[in-house]
């Protein structure tokens, strides 16, 4: 009797091409970001707002940026040239944060990789619904997102054993995160073969208003969604901060990091394989539920046991809902303003990932830490009476 293929094999190589290469600039990436809040804090005196207002600036310039890419990549009928520009990018800005003597030197090179992420964003997750087949692009973004977030518990273990050898040298840890960076943007120049697009298809301005009405009122509610999940989901540095309040030495404290996107690795798979089954709605009221419980718990105080089950629980959220939600924006949006869908995403997204990271940190230097939480709390009940009441022309599939 033949065996039956596995569910993995069947997806195609160019999704596995692009999750090795976010796996390999995620790596570099979180050598650096696992560390950056304690290394501005300890070694260049910045307070909790100021950090709250750098990752707020630095991940709503990515999130915004990926408007014009994810718009371009649509006017261009190719996103693989766009996505090699903006891991390239960031690539470059890697050993900016190694050199940087202040503040303004970390603020620029924070601003300039999120540049990169965001040109190379919107084409990528274009570029996944792209090659994957329909009836299995929720598995094919949970893979992605899966392979991604490997990247992002090997990066913070690397620079745990890197910071334990060479005695807390913040500086030297950030040179290294610069060799799976280059080689991330050499594996997607020569791994990734992107689609043949059609004979025959003009370029047209996806941003005109005949367009843009295209995008019709499922594409939006999950735009609006995505925007008060991210009011909901503050910058991780928080994480990262309210694990060093309870007194775990500087050097283990990217273990935090570790655990949480273990987690999230784990799970986005096969939440992305249910999400091809279940209810989207569902699903995402679920992840919800399990966000305010991590918030909760997080707020209740910050002995390092206490912080890791908090820190779970948000890994575990963010595998149900991070892939769903991309599923979702393609689910919704005409095939040739993927890249555009994508972009107002996070454009939406990336505003409202300012105002909580902003929102978030003067509520620590104010009030502590509970109260950062405790809000992130309360932006879930908000979402989950909007998931609750949706308007009838607003039903996304499934």
């Amino acid at each position: 009797m033949a065996s039956t293929p596995s569910p993995l094999s069947k997806i195609p190589s160019g999704v596995w091409m692009l999750g090795f290469v976010s796996l390999l600039m995620d790596i570099s990436s979180e050598m650096i970001h696992s560390l950056l809040p304690l290394f501005m804090v300890g070694v260049l005196g910045a307070s909790a707002l100021t950090v709250g207002l750098i990752e707020g600036l630095a991940e709503a310039t990515a999130l915004i940026v990926k408007v014009f890419s994810g718009a371009l990549s649509d006017y261009l009928g190719r996103r693989k040239a766009l996505a090699v520009v903006g891991y390239a990018l960031g690539a470059l800005t890697k050993p900016l944060f190694a050199l940087a003597p202040t503040m303004g030197i970390v603020l620029t090179a924070r601003l300039l990789d999120r540049v990169g992420k965001g040109v190379r964003g919107a084409p990528r997750d274009a570029l996944v619904a792209d090659i994957a087949p329909p009836e299995m692009r929720g598995a094919a973004f949970g893979l992605r997102q899966s392979l991604d977030t490997v990247g992002a518990f090997v990066g913070p273990l690397l620079a745990v054993g890197l910071m334990l050898w060479w005695a807390n040298d913040f500086r030297a840890v950030f040179w290294v995160a610069v060799i799976p960076g280059v080689l991330a943007v050499l594996l997607l120049c020569f791994g990734v073969q992107e689609p043949a697009r059609h004979e025959g298809e003009r370029n047209v301005n996806p941003i005109r208003r005949e367009n843009l009405r295209r995008l019709g009122p499922a594409y939006w509610w999950v735009v609006g969604t995505g925007a008060v999940f991210t009011l909901a989901r503050f910058s991780e540095a928080f994480l990262v901060l309210r694990a060093q309040q309870g007194g775990i030495p500087i050097a283990w404290v990217p273990l935090v990091m570790v655990a949480m996107n273990v987690v999230y690795a784990l799970s986005a798979y096969p939440f992305g394989r249910l999400s091809d089954r279940v209810s989207h709605t569902t699903l995402l009221a679920a992840g919800l539920v399990v966000l305010l419980m991590a918030d909760l718990v997080l707020a209740y105080n910050d002995h390092w046991t206490t912080v890791l089950v908090g820190v779970a629980l948000w890994g575990v959220h963010m595998g149900m809902t991070q892939g769903l939600l991309a599923t979702m924006v393609a689910d919704t949006a005409p095939k040739d303003l993927r890249g555009t869908a994508y972009g107002f995403f996070n454009l939406v997204s990336g505003l409202a990932m300012l105002v909580a990271s902003v929102l978030a940190g003067w509520l620590w230097d104010r009030w502590g830490a509970s109260s950062t939480f405790l809000a992130g709390a309360a932006f879930c009940s908000v979402t989950l009476l909007g998931l609750w009441w949706r308007p009838r022309h607003a039903t996304v599939p499934r």
